[in-house]
């Protein structure tokens, strides 16, 4: 080939180059951690969201979206749009200086953390002339820095490596590397840049801001802006919580009601949708006395003032993409990691009247009592892949590309869809290979028919395990269990089936009635555990 040639074609692919990112979106994916299904206000919450609202109903609001209910496989699933046993994390990761969830070589789909056998969308994005940024919580393997986003394709990282971590002194949080790090280097002394108290919400906004404002305009960006909050501890701005408190004396008995007839007025469910009855574990509000009663109150208070949190520093997020004109050609994606968080006493755990003591907890929380009501109205929680477990908000707003739609869109969907929808829309083809490793075929489908309102393209079931809980979706029907034995063999005792259509909130078990069908589901879902090499936990300690 001739000099010339060789020049030309360079000139010519750097042209293309340019063309694509001058037309390419902005992609920004919000994440939000432990947050319940109807906890903002576009999905029936009482919650001050205005800005999330305004995303939620200027673009496409899915009513049927599946996250893979836990923090760090629901984040390995969205970064390489595979389900994340085939990423490394079958089941948790480990954080910095551990291996505690590192179950060795004999089972490659559960070392706790991101393989080499997977590639992020940072990773493709870049070479595409994408400049990608991380702001929030990574938890995608911590134990050295060769698995941190800065070399997993992130050009700049701002927030916390592990699943968690304090809101105003992370830095003083000691436990398995929980600080601040920036970069690849920890942050000694966290500071505030305005006349609030550093709060990690606002510091993982403010970083992202600085990312996009310091990158190159002519190039698109990537930002993945997840947030800790509303994850224990639960600690929030004072002001914040006085706008709540007293709001939540009605009780979640009454609470769940009022989340419900709104969800069926706004049209996310039929009025035939039944309200799950209240956690068996949690008494009900009126046997509580007085003093527990503004207890409970004030538990609430405090998780909803971190999702009001979250909802201001999203506005201030759009105010600079409005301002730099870069909103009408920027994607925004929004969803949670799980379901709402019960762990701990069924009436909370931890520190809540005491401001200082408060703010220095690690895992101080609202409990199942609470936690019922942000399922509203699901039953069930995060770990679970029951709806209350795994079903999650999700909508995507790009003026743009998406045209606004007055209706739901009842299509369903889950994780490993994201991934492939965003390569299509930013031009960029998966590879078989990456750095001289094979990858796993994407088995998600794009989700760019519902941009308009079309119907998806869906030709195989959904699946979904995290501690030997699993799902199987079907069009409309669910076979979903607790406990479910996996690769010998599907118990058939412990499976549920459930015509989603007609019972989504899972109160009518089929599975005595409709045997064919779940022998029939049970066996495809085998197939697919035996495929990706699911494990329980006992399975994978006695073979260690």
């Amino acid at each position: 080939m001739s000099s010339l040639r060789i020049v030309l074609l360079t000139i010519l692919s750097l042209a293309c180059l340019f063309l694509q990112a001058k037309s390419s979106p902005n992609i920004i994916i919000i994440l939000v951690d432990d947050m319940g299904f109807s906890d903002i206000g576009s999905y029936g919450g009482e919650i001050e969201t205005p800005n999330l609202d305004a995303l939620a109903n200027g673009g496409v609001r899915y009513s049927d979206f599946y996250n893979a209910s836990r923090c760090c496989p629901t984040r390995a699933s969205l970064m390489t749009g595979l389900h994340p046993h085939l990423t490394g994390i079958g089941h948790m990761t480990n954080p910095p200086g551990t291996q505690k969830h590192d179950y060795g070589e004999d089972f490659p789909n559960y070392r706790g953390f991101l393989n080499r056998e997977c590639v992020t969308l940072a990773e493709l994005l870049g070479p595409s002339g994408y400049s990608s940024y991380l702001a929030g919580k990574w938890h995608l393997g911590g134990a050295h820095k060769s698995l941190w986003p800065l070399q997993r394709g992130f050009d700049r990282f701002y927030g916390c490596v592990a699943g968690s971590t304090r809101f105003f002194s992370p830095d003083t949080d000691q436990r398995e590397g929980r600080g601040i790090y920036s970069g690849n280097q920890p942050v000694q002394k966290v500071t505030s840049t305005t006349d609030r108290a550093y709060y990690t919400t606002d510091a993982f906004t403010e970083h992202a801001i600085r990312f996009i404002k310091e990158g190159d305009k002519k190039n698109p960006f990537f930002l993945y802006l997840s947030y800790t909050a509303p994850h224990w501890p639960h600690q929030a701005h004072e002001e914040d919580i006085d706008k709540y408190r007293g709001k939540y004396l009605k009780g979640w008995d009454k609470l769940r009601k009022e989340r419900h007839q709104r969800q069926i007025q706004l049209g996310l469910f039929e009025k035939k949708q039944t309200l799950s009855p209240r956690d068996e574990k949690v008494p009900a509000w009126s046997t509580l006395n007085l003093e527990k009663k503004k207890e409970m109150d004030l538990r609430m208070a405090v998780y909803a003032a971190m999702i009001d949190c979250i909802d201001q520093n999203v506005g201030k997020l759009l105010h600079v993409l409005k301002k730099r004109e870069q909103f009408e050609n920027t994607m925004i994606l929004f969803l949670t990691d799980n379901g709402a968080c019960a762990e701990g006493p069924a009436l909370g755990r931890g520190e809540i009247f005491d401001i200082d003591k408060r703010n220095l907890e690690t895992n101080n929380n609202y409990g199942a009592a609470w936690a019922n009501l942000s399922s509203t109205p699901f039953r069930l929680y995060k770990h679970y892949t029951h709806e209350g477990g795994s079903a999650t908000p999700f909508f995507m707003h790009w003026p743009k590309g998406i045209k606004p739609q007055k209706e739901w869109y009842h299509s369903k969907a889950q994780l490993i869809d994201v991934f492939p929808t965003l390569l299509e829309v930013c031009g960029v083809s998966y590879p078989d290979t990456f750095h001289s490793h094979t990858l796993p075929a994407l088995r998600g489908i794009t989700l760019s028919p519902s941009f308009s309102g079309k119907p998806l393209k869906r030709q195989e079931p959904m699946f979904s395990e995290h501690e030997n809980n699993a799902f199987m979706i079907d069009g409309n029907w669910k076979l979903v269990g607790r406990g479910v034995s996996t690769p010998q063999g599907p118990e058939q005792d412990k499976w549920e089936l459930y015509d989603l259509r007609k019972d989504r909130t899972e109160l009518k078990d089929l599975a005595l009635v409709e045997k064919y069908r779940l022998r029939k589901m049970a066996k495809a879902r085998q197939a697919w555990s035996l495929a990706d090499k699911v494990y329980t936990k006992p399975q994978i300690k006695k073979k260690k």
